[in-house]
């Protein structure tokens, strides 16, 4: 872990640590921590690097480096039985840090040495990387390498001033702590894995899905996809709209979908309040339309830079009256990618509002992948013109038994109709006779029937008997992975299903797999146990126990197992 307060490089110097573990073909998981705040405020960047996929971080700290002496009193209580620190300084101020007797402090006059060297204050976590570096063994030149590609657009002295700090804080470590932290990491290859973010895997799969519109106003943690999109947009024939509210967002993305390109939008739980009237607009109008709402903390402002599972309910009936739409929550990385691109799919071939549910820690995090193969677009029932040359009386919201209406793009002679919010026939015209109304209603919530048969049913992990089956949703994913593990080591057999459309809901599937289980806990980020209500609302069946968390903060894989356990009496 990399602790500091903001301004003193944290982000960028974690980042850079991922990175060097990843081009050594290691795997890696990250999370970044930082308050609420405009300046200032204490900023963590911790990174797990394994030789095997890793989901989630362990709860404990081997290393910390710590740019200040807070750090260390907020995270020593974390530290691992033998972990080490490295800190700013020649010795431990007055024995002031009150660690434990076996943690292991390395020193290093980091302030003393950028001075010296003639670089920036902020240029310590650079010289820190150095130390970090030394201290477990690792390639200094893949570090040094991966400086040189990140600088180089800033020129050649810029790219020399960091190799020369960096390499000076690794010369230092060798030099006075030559036996190192006795943790060693050695690249595996030089395989150079990709790593991603949740914000930059549903870009990526935007993008391979063909969208071409993206609105949005800022709001954490779904701030990242916007400014990953902005990046794309002269590479991939992009128009990315920083709009002045939500509202503004989510009715530009409708309109651009109207128009006929893929379009979406993305916000967190407040924003998306303000969305939910204009979800209704499009529902009504049969527009597709792709929402990512990267849930945090609330009501209200809540911990506007923290993580929690606490929209399901909300987003699975925002706005008013009844109509189809799909609820999907991504559980990893890679599966990120996979939602945004069935997102626009799904969204067109049954002309509805498709929502992808993320949180804070899915979207922030990086972790390594292998890649991705090529997505398929499939646009549905959108005619050609050719088609609509041989039209003579086209109905927009035509009565089919799939509910589905065939879509035509604005502008052809032939495919003029009303699209407006209220109730209408299948010209789109206004009507309010009752019969109509009864036949639009059901042709709309016809569609859900067609899309559930269409979806992935929900993934049971691990052996098909267990004596425990473990029971979440989205970014929850990780952590029960490595909980498992912990628990197959106490002797523990356990499962996991994985539930990744809520909306509409596996219900027969999922009583299948409740019927067949032992003990069912089911793992949620909130107070309210939102899923197991879920599940009981649709299948009538209760989870035996809830194991929730809601402090902000994401479950470690030892809370999850330990949790389990003690529900268990094992012990």
């Amino acid at each position: 872990m990399i602790g500091g307060e903001a301004g003193f490089g944290i982000m960028a110097s974690g980042l850079m640590v991922t990175k060097t573990f990843s081009r050594g073909g290691l795997h890696v998981f990250d999370t970044i921590e930082y308050p609420s705040l405009i300046r200032g405020g204490h900023n963590t960047y911790l990174v797990r690097t394994a030789d095997r996929e890793v989901h989630a971080h362990t709860g404990y700290i081997d290393m910390l480096v710590a740019l200040n002496e807070e750090t260390i009193h907020l995270h020593k209580e974390e530290m691992s039985q033998t972990g080490c620190i490295i800190f700013d300084g020649k010795e431990e101020p007055e024995g002031r840090f009150g660690v434990h007797a076996d943690i292991s402090l390395f020193p290093i006059p980091l302030t003393e040495m950028i001075k010296s060297l003639g670089g920036k204050p902020i240029m310590r976590n650079t010289a820190a990387l150095g130390a970090t570096i030394a201290l477990i063994g690792y390639d200094i030149t893949i570090l040094e390498g991966l400086m040189s590609d990140m600088f180089q657009h800033k020129g050649d002295k810029m790219v020399l001033d960091n190799i020369r700090i960096v390499r000076a804080g690794y010369d230092f470590m060798m030099d006075n702590h030559p036996g190192g932290s006795g943790m060693i990491v050695n690249p595996l290859d030089d395989s150079r894995k990709p790593v991603l973010t949740g914000n930059d895997a549903v870009g990526l799969g935007a993008l391979a899905a063909g969208c071409k519109f993206y609105s949005a106003y800022p709001m954490t943690p779904a701030s990242g996809l916007l400014h990953f999109l902005a990046a794309e947009e002269k590479n991939h024939n992009l128009v990315v709209k920083q709009t002045e509210d939500e509202l503004a967002a989510v009715l530009m993305a409708i309109g651009a979908s109207h128009a006929g390109v893929r379009a979406m939008t993305a916000t967190s739980g407040g924003g998306f309040s303000l969305m939910t009237e204009s979800l209704g607009l499009a529902a009504m109008t049969e527009t597709p339309l792709v929402i990512m709402e990267g849930q945090r903390p609330g009501p209200s402002t809540g911990l506007a830079t923290r993580t929690e599972q606490g929209d399901l309910r909300f987003v699975m009936h925002a706005a008013q009256g009844d109509f189809p739409r799909v609820v999907m929550a991504p559980g990893d990385v890679k599966e990120c990618f996979w939602a945004a691109g069935q997102a626009f799919n799904l969204a067109e071939k049954y002309q509805i509002p498709v929502i992808i549910l993320t949180d804070k820690f899915l979207t922030e995090n990086h972790r390594t992948v292998e890649g991705f193969n090529a997505m398929t677009i499939d646009r549905g029932l959108l005619l050609d013109p050719e088609e609509m040359d041989v039209h003579s009386d086209y109905k927009r919201y035509e009565i089919t038994e799939s509910g589905v209406s065939p879509r035509v793009l604005p502008g052809h002679t032939n495919g003029i109709y009303n699209a407006n919010s209220n109730e209408h026939d299948e010209y789109g015209v206004d009507q309010e006779d009752p019969g109509n109304r009864t036949a639009m209603m059901d042709k709309r919530m016809r569609k859900l029937e067609h899309i559930l048969e269409e979806l992935e049913e929900p993934v049971l992990y691990g052996p098909v008997e267990s004596d425990v089956t473990l029971i979440s949703w989205g970014s929850t994913k990780g952590p029960i992975l490595e909980a498992m593990m912990l628990l197959e080591q106490n002797n523990i057999r356990v499962n996991f299903l994985q539930i990744l459309y809520l909306l509409p809901f596996h219900a027969e599937q999922v009583a299948r797999i409740m019927n067949n289980a032992g003990r069912t806990i089911c793992v949620e980020n909130n107070k309210g146990a939102q899923l197991a209500g879920v599940i009981r609302e649709r299948t009538g069946l209760a989870v035996d126990e809830k194991l929730l968390k809601y402090s902000g903060r994401m479950f470690t894989p030892g809370e999850i197992a330990g949790g389990v356990m003690e529900m268990i009496g094992h012990g």
